[in-house]
This record gives C-alpha cells, structure tokens and sequence, in this order.
C-alpha cells in the first residue's frame, strides 16, 4: 500500500507539473498553427518528391540549385508580404524589377561602378513606390487598378529605353564584387540565398519587433482605427510600396548579375511564383496578418515544384497546374484555420 501510495502521489506531481506545459504547447502551437501548417505542407512535398524521385531529391544538388534561383522571386515576396498586410495589392513589382536593373546595368556600363549603378537601380525602385503611394493614397486609385497601370507602364518604358535590346554585364564575370552577391559563398551555398535570409530576418524583425510593424499590422486590420490611434495610414501604405519597389530592383540586379545580362523581358515570369509564394506561405488578402517565415518556406516550395515535376516523369507544363492547386489548398487550409 505504502508503494502504491508513493506511486500515485508520483503521478500526481508529474500530471501536475506536465499539465501547464501541455496548455503551453497547445497555446503555442494554436498562435502558430499557420507557420506548422506550412512545415507541414514542405516535409509532404519534399517527402513526395523524395519518395517519387530519390535519385534526385536525396542528393545535395537538387537544393543548391533551389538556393540559386528562388531567392530572386523570395526576396519580391518577403516585400509582397508586407503590402498584403497593409490590405494592398502590388502588381507592378516584375516591371519595376526590370527597370531598376536596366538603370543598374545602364549606369555600369557608362561608369564601370557596379556598386553606383545599384545604388541608381534601387533608387529607381524607391520612385516607383512612391508613385504608388501617392496614387493609392493622394489621388485614391485602388492599389489593384494603379499598380496594374503602373506595371504596363513601366513595362512600355523599359521597351523603349532599351529599344528592345539587351546588356551585356560580362566584364563583371569573375569580378569578386559580383560574387559578393551572386557568386558561391565560403560555406558552400549561392551568396543570393544569403542575401534572402538576411532579408527575410530583417522584415521579420521590421514587421514583428518595431513600431512600423504595429502601423502596417493596424492598417491592414482596420485603417480607420487606425488612423484614430495616431497612425499616419497614408504613410505606412507608401512605405510599404517603397520596400517592394527597392527589393524588386534589387532582385533584379542581382538576376542580372547571375546572369551576366540584362535583358528587357526581365521579371515577366515572376508574378503568379511570387504571389504563390506569399500565398502558399499563408498571407492572406484580407490585411492585418502575415508571416515572413512562411513566406520563406513558401518561396522553396514553389521553386522545387518545377524541378519535382520533371524530376518525376512529367513534362514541364504541369508546373502550372500544380503550383495552382497547391495555392488553393493552402489558401482553403488557412481559411479553416483562421476560423476556428
């Protein structure tokens, strides 16, 4: 009796002390069932394409040519997360992408000064999403309806500017400046993959942990309260236009550098892999939530569907087709989950 006694008062501390920690793990777990959610959906996929294609999917090559080609999009759709927080739409981003890097490329050429020309391509980014700032919030055009002008727009004036032809960059090729950003890095992974990791942690850090976060979070949920807490909305918006347009025309430069040419049709297949990107990773259109991790984990998936689909036997064009029924899953997975 004595034993049983000593057994059952055992028990009952170690209930007592595993309780809270249950409560506290189905607590952590219900604030971020969106990012588990996405893991989730990554170790499927993955586990899929490992199951259907070993010999591609459980060698090393496969992910680093992920991380050579994923960032350039991954890092519009860290910025493309921020404004469907602030409850806006960009489409103008694979324009402005193409832009930005015709002004880096043109001021290389004309300079010799890579670093001068980015600086000039990225603050051409900037303007763009002023522009669309001041569209959306002085002259009250919808975000969907400005940046769609917007991206035909700039679009039209890269044609132009260029005369359809493109730029060479090959006097960078082994230039140690070009693979500070596109070349491979010490530890043995692409430096642009760096470059989104640190971009990604930094918008994290913007959106989560800084004062700036709190305005995008509280205009996307509800401007007009908002506005009555002393948040400048008009601001915030243009701001958030601006970060996209800036990280597009990075992108841009950097794809360009990889590629050592700019060309004028620069960006036009990155828009649907972008948004799919944000919208696998469980950013909503509805405003005022968002998540910079799942973008992050939304980015790879995308950008292994592709190899995953040809890997497997198919051809390429079912891409498409798989990357729209993902988002539709994810999108409907999400959708539960904020309900409940």
């Amino acid at each position: 009796m004595e034993k049983s006694h000593s057994e059952s008062l055992a028990a009952a501390e170690k209930e007592l002390e595993n309780g809270p920690l249950k409560e506290r793990l189905a607590k952590k777990l219900s604030e971020h069932r969106v990012q588990v959610a996405v893991i989730g959906a990554a170790v499927l996929v993955f586990g899929t394409f490992m199951v259907l294609s070993p010999a591609v999917f459980l060698r090393p090559r496969i992910y680093v040519a992920f991380l050579s080609t994923a960032p350039f999009f991954g890092i519009m759709a860290l910025g493309l997360t921020l404004i469907l927080v602030s409850k806006q739409i960009d489409l103008s981003f694979p324009s402005t992408m193409a832009l930005g890097a015709f002004v880096s490329a043109s001021i290389f050429a004309a300079t010799d000064n890579l670093l001068l020309g980015m600086l000039g391509g990225m603050s051409v980014g900037a303007v763009v999403g002023v522009l669309n700032g001041i569209l959306v919030t002085k002259v009250g055009i919808p975000s969907i309806i400005a940046t769609l002008g917007m991206m035909f727009a700039l679009r039209g004036a890269v044609h132009v500017l260029s005369d359809g032809m493109s730029i060479s960059l090959t006097a960078l090729s082994g230039a140690p400046l070009r693979n500070v950003f596109v070349g491979m890095s010490p530890i043995g992974i692409p430096a642009q993959s760096l470059w989104f990791i640190g971009i990604a942690v930094l918008l994290w850090f913007l959106l989560f942990r800084h004062k700036f976060g709190d305005h995008v979070l509280f205009t996307g949920d509800n401007e007009s309260a908002a506005q009555m807490m002393g948040v400048n909305t008009d601001l915030t918006k243009t701001l958030v236009f601006v970060i996209l347009g800036v990280l597009a025309a990075f992108a841009g430069v950097l794809d360009s550098l990889r590629m050592l040419r700019w060309f004028p049709t620069l960006g036009e297949g990155y828009l649907l892999m972008t948004f799919g990107a944000v919208f696998v990773g469980g950013t909503s259109m509805f405003g005022g939530a968002g998540t910079i991790f799942g973008t992050f984990i939304g980015t790879f998936l995308v950008g292994s569907l592709e190899a995953g689909v040809i890997a497997a036997g198919l051809a390429g064009f079912w891409t498409r087709l798989f990357v729209g029924v993902l988002i539709l899953v994810a999108v409907t997975i999400h959708a539960l989950l904020s309900r409940r």
